[in-house]
């Protein structure tokens, strides 16, 4: 993937009529999101998406490549369980990221949520305005970009958003097109989450009940992301690279991906495989375990359109502490100083 040189992006935003506050403005009050822009046919990428690009280069080296965890059968055998954890160590250590398969989600469910997703945002558009706000108090929060006012640049991506847990919402407050199958999926994550819980515990030498005693991963959000095919994919970005301020996400892509991690100041493709989920730790694992396992950054690419993309999605389950969702706990604090204190890992 050619991302744009500095000299390309800064020679496109050099129009003196671009008044960047009030394009954001008019973009936000379409309420169609970067979807409607394609829908509309547009050829160029609006200037309030050019992303300036960044020091590092996507590795070709094919030894590189994002570990894959099989969990089939890791609550029954001590054996094999003692390998996964041994696995789920070195990936959360070295790489901060790591697929699982056979976690005992059955695919008809993973591949009917992406359908859920590609859904809402291919209902009517009147009926999807219903949802489009910017008050993150709302049960769903449809729009382009959270930070779309104050990110340096806009993302080539459209978001729908919902607390989940603990305190799930009523099913008549989800969007009609895939609110059922939302509580079927995030049923099966909340089993995964618990699993991988107990493993990273257990791969931090602690009970197997530790951290899932702390709260540490008993909030959930679900991100739902579209992602449109772009006309110069070169000049933006579907993410821009960040680190999440979780304790964990789970992320189901489709078969398009686009993802990649940073991984020794080389961006590392994450090809999508079927049936698995993208494991990644995050910022508040990170403190917690002293340091131990790494939270890292990563992207998504925009992708250009052709005869087999027109879109493609992905699902993002963040697992935050209960006491204080977008932030650090006291409980957490705790759980340092522990470790600071000589106890594992």
């Amino acid at each position: 993937m050619v991302i744009a040189s500095a000299d390309e992006v800064l020679q496109a935003n050099a129009s003196p009529e671009y008044d960047r506050a009030s394009e954001l403005k008019a973009f936000d009050d379409t309420k169609a999101g970067v979807k409607g822009l394609v829908d509309a046919g547009i050829s160029k990428v609006p200037r309030i998406f050019h992303h300036q690009p960044d020091c590092f280069t996507v590795s070709e080296d094919t030894q590189f490549s994002i570990p894959i965890i099989d969990l089939d059968d890791v609550k029954k055998d001590s054996v094999k369980r003692r390998d996964v954890v041994e696995q789920v160590r070195d990936a959360s250590k070295k790489w901060g990221f790591f697929q699982v398969v056979n976690y005992g989600v059955p695919v008809s469910v993973l591949e009917e949520m992406k359908d859920g997703v590609r859904r809402f945002y291919e209902q009517d558009l009147e009926v999807k305005k219903q949802h489009y706000t910017r008050d993150y108090s709302q049960r769903i929060v449809f729009n382009i970009n959270f930070d779309l006012f104050s990110a340096p640049s806009a993302n080539w991506r459209d978001t729908f958003f919902s607390l989940m847990a603990p305190h799930p919402p009523k099913l008549e407050e989800l969007p009609a097109v895939c609110g059922d199958i939302m509580f079927e999926y995030l049923k099966h994550i909340k089993n995964l989450g618990d699993l991988l819980v107990e493993l990273l515990s257990e791969a931090l030498g602690l009970n197997p009940n530790h951290l899932k005693d702390m709260d540490c991963a008993k909030g959930i959000a679900m991100l739902c992301h579209y992602y449109p095919a772009c006309p110069q994919p070169e000049l933006t970005l579907g993410t821009t690279k960040h680190a999440d301020n979780d304790f964990l996400t789970v992320l189901l892509q489709d078969h398009i991906g686009g993802l990649q991690v940073l991984h020794q100041n080389l961006w590392i493709d994450v090809p999508p495989a079927l049936g698995a989920l993208v494991i990644n730790i995050g910022d508040l694992l990170q403190l917690i375990s002293n340091d131990n396992f790494i939270s890292v950054e990563h992207r998504v690419l925009a992708i250009m359109q052709d005869k087999d993309y027109r879109w493609h999605v992905s699902l993002a389950h963040l697992l935050w502490h209960i006491q204080d969702f977008m932030g650090l706990s006291g409980n957490c604090y705790q759980k340092k100083t522990l470790q600071n204190t000589g106890r594992p890992p």
